[in-house]
């Protein structure tokens, strides 16, 4: 893989991991989603008008991964009701490797070569590593089958969009297509936070709607590095996020036992990045 597509998944691992801490912050996590979803519609909806439609044959993909993403969003805000950012980002995060690499061999038939899995293997160490006291305890047991789910959810649309993005006519329509039909999901958490949302604070709107900013810049990076190398290197070199998660965990966040926490995210990178270098 060259310097450039490195560098576009690098920094959209950063900015990924900088609008997770927004939402772990939030008091109410479900409405600061719904807000990041916000954030993604309105500049989606303004691109939208401007640019191509991204073509019927790359348009079911993405009604798919519109859906998928209800289900991530849903499944991230619970993790964080019951765990911390730099336990909660290095599972969930660091089981996407493993699932897109037998996603894409499944579905596309991109085939990862033995150092690619021995990569994988230290991805698992690493998740074992930061969430053993998680499955020690009831709290931490769900926050840890929580952030596996989300896991599963990110692989899920990375594959969906993977491929989906290959079939466009233009990528920056398709992520701007994308981004506005999570209007959906904006839906959804307001009509189950409609009593809160006059009381929501300005400050708070603009937080969220920034981190939906953030997170949707963070993506277009990555799907246009999907059209540039195969699908199990971008989803991999991307989760060197955990990296910047665990950082801002520990040192902004004032969250504990952070020894355990670095080396767990240090172990998640390496092995990542072996599985990018090797294919």
């Amino acid at each position: 893989m060259t310097l450039f597509p490195v560098s576009l998944i690098l920094l959209a691992a950063l900015l990924h991991a900088v609008w997770n801490a927004i939402v772990k912050q939030a008091s109410d996590r479900m409405l600061s989603l719904g807000l990041v979803a916000l954030g993604q519609v309105i500049p989606g909806a303004i691109l939208a008008v401007f640019l191509p439609f991204p073509g019927w044959e790359a348009f079911p993909y993405i009604i798919a991964s519109t859906v998928i993403h209800w289900g991530y969003f849903t499944m991230l805000g619970r993790a964080y009701a019951h765990g911390d950012l730099s336990v909660v980002y290095p599972i969930a995060r660091g089981s996407v490797p493993v699932l897109v690499s037998l996603w894409a061999w499944i579905l596309i038939g991109e085939a990862l070569p033995l150092a690619a899995w021995g990569g994988i293997v230290m991805v698992t160490l690493g998740i074992q590593v930061v969430s053993w006291g998680a499955l020690r305890g009831g709290v931490g047991r769900a926050a840890f089958f929580y952030a596996l789910g989300t896991g599963f959810f990110i692989s899920a649309y990375s594959v969906v969009d993977g491929i989906g993005v290959r079939l466009s006519v233009d990528t920056l329509a398709y992520v701007a297509w994308g981004a506005f039909l999570h209007a959906f999901i904006v839906v959804f958490v307001a009509a189950r936070r409609a009593p809160l949302l006059r009381g929501v604070p300005v400050r708070d709107v603009v937080i969220g709607l920034a981190g939906g900013a953030v997170s949707m810049l963070a993506y277009g990076l990555v799907l246009y590095a999907k059209t540039l190398t195969v699908l199990g290197a971008v989803s991999a070199l991307r989760e060197t996020s955990v990296v910047f998660a665990a950082l801002i965990g520990v040192l902004l966040l004032g969250e504990g036992n952070w020894r355990r926490r670095l080396l767990s995210a240090l172990i998640v990178a390496a092995g990542v990045v072996v599985i990018a270098l090797s294919v």
